[in-house]
């Protein structure tokens, strides 16, 4: 008698490593998305020098992604081509300096020296080697573990060397007290926003987050969407059937445990134990039906992370030279943080500019590019005036700084907060989840057993957080928890299914916002 599946809703990276696992331990699984595509945030936009990255750019933490492949019997490798970036980003300010990070203590060290000073290059190395220790303290009861844990953390923070980033303070104050200038608080204060915050009110044990990026940075050739399509693949060759462009309509709950999901069509599927990969709040909001509004508590969502507007295009360059991953910087950060608490767009922001071409030389005719501007959550549709108050930002600021795009690309290109609302409904538009802001904010998010048994929860929204690597983890966290419940009530042996199947459906999915693919 064959088991009943495991049921993932959402193809996120995080679905997609619980289904890479799953199904190489043998476990049935039906993993099922409302999108064309398996990646969830981790999309693609066709443009013409080909499909352009239309959300996550950054591959950090790679082990994270080699134990995913290594539980399946396969290499990373043998699925995408990674290149080890020799420049973690290339940054510029408006007064004409640019700064080079490669990762490389010592190269970092003399590029500091020689753009702000010896005593610039000492504090580098101080707030280096402190935002190593802290990723070392973190990494296991926090990032590791299925669910955050105090006891190891108290152990750490005992460690005199990281106290001041344990302290009750921003991240903004932290480095406030270990940079004398302004532009390496501005540069380092900027990871709070990896994680969907704002450096004045985000904690300041978010500084190991350039410890992370300092390990390594890849770049998947084809861009980061081919990491998603390599997962799905290796998913489906253990026995797992991929279904795209399903719409989950609800919830199935009997005597308080998770029996199945409802299509939109009506069509119900039943299951052991149903994962889902999505942003918790939807379940707040109850699109997955009145039972599933329980499955987490109010304060495991609220308040809401940041958002974006994100240009997808492919034009030709002029004016600065550009790595991969490129910063520019406003004159002063009060002027972005500032309105963006207030629900408002930027003024004077900085900007990211992924060069997706760049890396192996500069690239000859059109390239692709994706410009990400931080946003407040959505709170109505996008307007006529938010498109044009965001193409005056982001391309008036760049030519500020000397770079300048040809052709300027049209407002199709471009996702707004309201977009990605539609995307992905049920988020508000927040593209990480819960808030990072407090320091108990980690302790908050709901972890992969949620409050009705059999429904198990992964994604950016989950513990660990938010991040590429961090929503793989929670997939991982999520296997492991559904592996071990199985382990406890069924001793039927478990056999593993050769190949899967990987499937487009005509149930309605998503509505495609201006730069969805068509």
């Amino acid at each position: 008698m064959q088991q009943q599946p495991t049921l993932i809703v959402g193809a996120g990276i995080g679905g997609l490593a619980a289904a890479v696992v799953l199904s190489a331990a043998g476990e049935r699984v039906i993993l099922i998305d409302r999108h064309d595509h398996p990646g969830g945030k981790m999309r693609a936009v066709p443009t013409m020098a080909g499909p352009a990255d239309a959300g996550p750019t950054v591959l950090t933490m790679r082990s994270v992604f080699d134990r995913i492949c290594a539980a399946a019997g396969t290499r990373l490798e043998d699925h995408v081509r990674l290149r080890s970036a020799p420049i973690v980003a290339r940054h510029f300010w408006t007064d004409g300096s640019t700064l080079d990070l490669s990762g490389d203590p010592a190269q970092d060290s003399e590029n500091v020296a020689a753009f702000g000073g010896p005593e610039a290059a000492r504090a580098f190395q101080r707030f280096h080697a402190e935002a190593t220790q802290l990723f070392e303290a973190f990494e296991g009861p926090m990032m590791q573990a299925p669910r955050p844990r105090l006891g190891p953390l108290a152990l750490a923070a005992a460690r005199p060397a990281l106290l001041p980033a344990l302290a009750p303070r921003s991240l903004a104050q932290h480095l406030a007290r270990r940079f004398e200038d302004p532009r390496l608080r501005q540069l380092f204060g900027r990871y709070a926003t990896y994680v969907g915050g704002r450096p004045d009110a985000a904690p300041a044990v978010l500084a190991l987050i350039w410890a992370a990026e300092a390990q390594g940075v890849w770049a998947v050739d084809g861009g980061m969407h081919r990491l998603a399509e390599a997962l799905a693949d290796i998913a489906v060759s253990r026995g797992a059937e991929l279904w795209l462009g399903c719409h989950v309509a609800g919830l199935e709950v009997e005597g308080g445990h998770a029996t199945g999901v409802t299509l939109s069509d009506g069509t119900r599927i039943a299951a052991g134990r149903v994962l889902f990969n999505g942003d918790p709040a939807a379940l707040r909001h109850g699109l997955l039906g009145p039972t599933a509004c329980t499955a987490v508590p109010r304060a495991a969502v609220t308040p809401r992370s940041l958002s974006a507007h994100v240009w997808s295009f492919a034009a030709q360059p002029q004016g600065r030279p550009l790595a991969h991953h490129n910063v520019f910087f406003g004159a002063d950060p009060r002027t972005e943080f500032g309105p963006l608490a207030h629900g408002a767009m930027p003024e004077d922001p900085t900007l990211y500019v992924c060069a997706q071409d760049r890396g192996t030389g500069t690239p000859d005719g059109p390239e692709r590019f994706e410009i990400i501007m931080n946003a407040p959550p959505a709170t109505g549709p996008t307007t006529e005036e938010e498109i044009a108050r965001c193409r005056k930002e982001t391309f008036a600021t760049l030519m500020r700084h000397g770079l300048s795009f040809d052709p300027e690309p049209p407002d199709s290109t471009l996702t707004t907060p309201a977009d990605f609302a539609t995307l992905f409904p049920g988020s508000d538009g927040s593209l990480y989840g819960r808030s990072p802001h407090g320091l108990m904010a980690p302790f908050r998010r709901p972890t992969a057993r949620s409050r009705i048994t059999g429904l198990y929860l992964c994604g950016g929204g989950v513990h660990p957080g938010a991040g590429v690597p961090m929503a793989a983890r929670s997939g991982l966290h999520a296997a492991e928890a559904i592996l071990s419940d199985r382990a406890s009530t069924s001793t039927s042996p478990q056999t593993a299914t050769p190949g899967g199947t990987w499937t487009g459906s005509a149930t309605a999915g998503a509505t495609a916002s201006r730069s969805s693919p068509s």
